[in-house]
């Protein structure tokens, strides 16, 4: 079901991305003046760009909405294991922070908050979960992507990775094979996001840079 959700989600996420740098280079034509005698016809694009964008940001609430209404009305109020606890409330977190990425406003900043919220409890009940565990790793690699990306924290991101996967190593030589697998993979990404987000701070980059996530 997951893996599902985020797939379809990502696809559209993806289309968001797209037509949002395009959008940002036709307006970026309809500002500049006239060179030797050319206008640019950026602007006759502009209402179809806008409409598409309206599509595919009407399909993301759709979808993250759905997900979260399955996550508060049946997956959520069913749970009483920290495993499942922890992976729904992570889930929860996620869906809420795809909807920040392009909503606007009070919208943006209650959906912010709300995500926050979910990431906060999930951290909280990951506490129970070993620190090698795949799904408190997993938490810990898109709670940092959502204060990188959305929060624009660099510094924040950076420490509860850093943590995370800190936490993880002093404890990795005590995984059977198959959990070693799982977990190592997810200690790559955090270490690959960290690797990136230092470059970013050390250079005073903007929180531009897209880390990994699962």
């Amino acid at each position: 079901m997951s893996v599902a959700y985020k797939n379809s989600v990502k696809t559209r996420r993806d289309a968001w991305r797209t037509i949002q740098a395009i959008q940002n280079k036709e307006e970026l034509k309809v500002s500049l003046p006239p060179f030797h005698n050319v206008h640019f016809q950026g602007n006759k694009f502009l209402p179809l760009i806008s409409m598409y964008k309206d599509k595919i940001e009407n399909e993301l609430k759709e979808i993250c909405t759905d997900v979260l209404n399955l996550l508060d009305n049946h997956l959520l109020s069913n749970s009483h294991n920290p495993e499942a606890i922890v992976f729904y409330q992570k889930m929860k977190g996620d869906y809420f922070r795809y909807l920040g990425e392009f909503m606007i406003g009070d919208e943006r900043k209650k959906v912010i908050d709300s995500a926050q919220d979910s990431y906060k409890k999930a951290s909280d009940e990951a506490e129970k979960l070993k620190t090698t565990h795949p799904i408190r790793l997993g938490l810990a690699l898109n709670y940092s992507v959502f204060y990188y990306e959305i929060l624009g924290q660099p510094d924040v991101a950076c420490k509860l990775a850093k943590n995370a996967f800190d936490n993880a190593i002093a404890d990795l030589e005590t995984l059977e094979e198959e959990e070693y697998r799982d977990s190592a993979t997810i200690m790559q990404l955090l270490r690959d996001n960290l690797t990136l987000w230092t470059s970013d701070l050390v250079e005073g980059a903007d929180a531009n840079q897209l880390g990994d996530e699962i």
